[in-house]
């Protein structure tokens, strides 16, 4: 029986000449992640275990992005914590004020992950990485401790979807379109510890800001990761900002896949997911009249430059509602200082939004963007659960860097093709 590109993956990194799906493990990996919220739960854990020391002071990455610059004496005390042990432990990739960005965008950027990497995070997120071609997951705060100690963790091989991408995509239509259109489909548990597996002519026209954005929200469809195959793009990504060695893993012509799924992207239209679930799909001709209080674009998800720069190219030259806050979030110091190379933030500013330095923080209503009750935000982030922002009783809406622009223009709700002529 064939294996998936997942269980290839998991297969080498568990000494084993083949893995089928269900099957217990223990993997060597590659990176372990922590921010600053999850890291002094693990920190805390590793310190009653009494080893000595971690397993690779190279292969841990310690971020702060969440509550960064810290919000009150607590996110303070967790930043110490983490601050202490890195130090401690002489960590090399720990990232705090001045050097920090949100933790997805910026370890591929600095080229800590690559294709055929075991990546685990204690963020669910963490399935961003298999945009590279590397099988990487979400994880609690313990298996992070355990992860920091030994190198090792324990995974159930997952079972697998196949989604194939075909066609081209239109104008105004990203990899968060794509990634809503597919979790209003198959829904938030139709992957359930799944690997969900990319493949099809139609990635050819993805980007890899489209891609890490897919990948990104494989964990809310349910998924135990998010994969896509490694092309030229790929590649060429990792030539620009990795000197690591990766290795290429493909699936078996004869791999066993639960369900498979076909997506023209050449029909695809903007979609919006509605409260109070990612699930909650619609396309934007179906929306109706939903006037919004918020604008959030950035976050793990869509604050790359890519994001910024389509969200700058529908606001140059316009201003947002009245009454509207928007707020523009880089991702990372590299993104941030690109966009003003390239002239973005004056465009923001001149727009009437807000630039925050690189933070996780709105999108898990942390800080920078906290909902009243009532108030309603269209949000690049990932999750628009109940009080997810804020109060109990406001609304996220779920959308790509273009609706969220083209929305703070209008004042509601509102598709790109709303405000700019094709």
């Amino acid at each position: 029986m064939g294996m998936t590109m997942t269980q290839k993956i998991l297969a080498a990194h568990a000494g084993l000449s083949s893995v089928s799906a269900g099957q217990l493990i223990e993997a060597n990996l590659d990176l372990v992640l922590g921010n600053d919220i999850t890291s002094p739960v693990a920190i805390h854990e590793i310190e009653k275990m009494k080893v000595d020391g971690v397993f690779d002071r190279d292969r841990i990455a310690l971020v702060m992005d969440h509550f960064v610059p810290n919000k009150d004496i607590k996110s303070a005390q967790h930043c110490k914590c983490v601050r202490e042990f890195a130090c401690r432990h002489e960590i090399s990739n720990f990232f705090d004020v001045g050097e920090m960005g949100i933790e997805h965008a910026l370890l591929p950027e600095k080229g800590l992950t690559v294709a055929g990497d075991v990546i685990i995070g204690a963020d669910s997120h963490t399935c961003t990485y298999g945009a590279l071609g590397a099988f990487s997951t979400g994880v609690g705060s313990t298996d992070m401790a355990a992860g920091m100690a030994t190198g090792k963790a324990w995974f159930k091989v997952p079972a697998a979807i196949k989604f194939t991408l075909t066609g081209k995509p239109a104008a105004w239509i990203s990899g968060k379109d794509i990634i809503l259109h597919i979790i209003g489909t198959i829904g938030v548990d139709g992957a359930l510890y799944k690997s969900m597996e990319f493949v099809g002519d139609g990635i050819s026209y993805l980007t890899m800001d489209d891609r890490f954005t897919i990948a990104n929200m494989a964990i809310e469809a349910g998924g135990k990761n998010g994969i896509f195959p490694v092309d030229a793009a790929a590649k060429q990504y990792m030539k620009e900002h990795s000197a690591r060695p990766y290795t290429v893993y493909e699936a078996d012509a004869d791999a066993v896949y639960d369900a498979e799924y076909t997506i023209d992207l050449g029909a695809l239209k903007p979609t919006v997911a509605f409260p109070h679930l990612p699930e909650n799909t619609k396309t934007i001709d179906e929306v109706g009249e939903i006037p919004i209080d918020q604008v959030v674009i950035g976050s793990c998800t869509n604050g790359r430059i890519e994001d910024l720069r389509t969200a700058a190219s529908i606001l140059k030259g316009r201003r947002v509602a009245k009454g509207v806050r928007t707020i523009v979030i880089p991702a990372t110091q590299q993104i941030y200082l690109q966009a003003m190379e390239e002239g973005l933030l004056r465009t923001f500013i001149e727009a009437g939004a807000v630039v925050s330095t690189p933070t996780c923080g709105p999108c898990l209503g942390g800080y920078m963007g906290i909902l009243a009750e009532h108030e309603r935000c269209v949000s690049t982030t990932n999750r628009n659960f109940v009080g997810r922002m804020g109060h109990v009783e406001s609304e996220i809406y779920l959308a790509s860097p273009a609706v969220a622009a083209a929305s703070a223009v209008t004042g509601k709700l509102s598709g790109p093709a709303d405000v700019v002529l094709e």
